[in-house]
């Protein structure tokens, strides 16, 4: 079993999705009479689990609005991309003799079409947690814990990638560091005031500059005692 890990959020991280979740987001609030909910504040609570994101935007939960969000984000998943180099990313840390993970908290049929989009190589992702493996989703550490969990892997000696401040938060519970990626709209103020050590454009920035890098530093062959 690999000593070290990298554990890679999905959405907004590999994949361009953040804006497609805040689109049928505001449908599905629309839908529910929900009038008055802007995008912008919308974004700003993307990769927060549903159930919080509805209460923190309407002032109550709304099974109707999570539901809705759930079709209508189906009705785009034809439009999913993942960032350049994201693939690559992934078949060079498992390369480099780390095990990688991903944990999001997408559904298992999202979670579909966000692997092939993102194409990586077989056999270069070791575990994948999705919010149907946990109870409880972002900013609350579930995802990160099952990852920590079925891998064996410390968080000492694991760093995640992530796009929002709701992966910071939820890695630091549990220890982890974050590698913070810009491509989900969040600002790289936001980022490190959240806690994040390291700050990309995106991952193929990761993946051009991986051995200065925290994740290249991580991977290096360490001394044999």
């Amino acid at each position: 079993m690999a000593s070290t890990g990298v554990i890679f959020d999905v959405d907004g991280t590999l994949a361009d999705t953040n804006y497609l979740h805040v689109i049928a987001w505001a449908r599905a609030f629309r839908d529910a009479g929900e009038q008055d909910v802007p995008m912008s504040g919308i974004h700003h609570l993307i990769g927060m689990g549903s159930d919080m994101l509805v209460e923190e935007l309407i002032g109550h939960g709304s099974d109707e609005a999570s539901d809705g969000h759930s079709e209508h984000f189906r009705k785009l998943m034809a439009e999913i991309r993942a960032f350049p180099k994201a693939g690559e990313l992934i078949a060079e840390v498992h390369r480099r003799g780390a095990l990688v993970a991903l944990a999001t908290s997408a559904s298992e049929d999202e979670l579909d079409a966000l692997l092939e989009a993102i194409d990586a190589p077989e056999g270069s992702i070791g575990h994948i947690v999705s919010s149907d493996d946990v109870d409880h989703s972002k900013p609350e550490p579930d995802v990160f814990e099952a990852a920590l969990e079925a891998t064996g892997l410390d968080p000492s000696d694991t760093l995640v990638v992530g796009d929002t401040v709701w992966d910071v938060k939820a890695a630091e519970k549990l220890g982890l560091k974050v590698v913070a990626v810009l491509t989900g709209g969040i600002s790289r103020c936001h980022l490190e005031e959240a806690g994040a050590i390291a700050v990309y454009d995106d991952v193929a920035q990761i993946l051009r500059e991986l051995d200065r890098t925290p994740i290249g530093r991580l991977l290096q062959p360490r001394p044999s005692s």
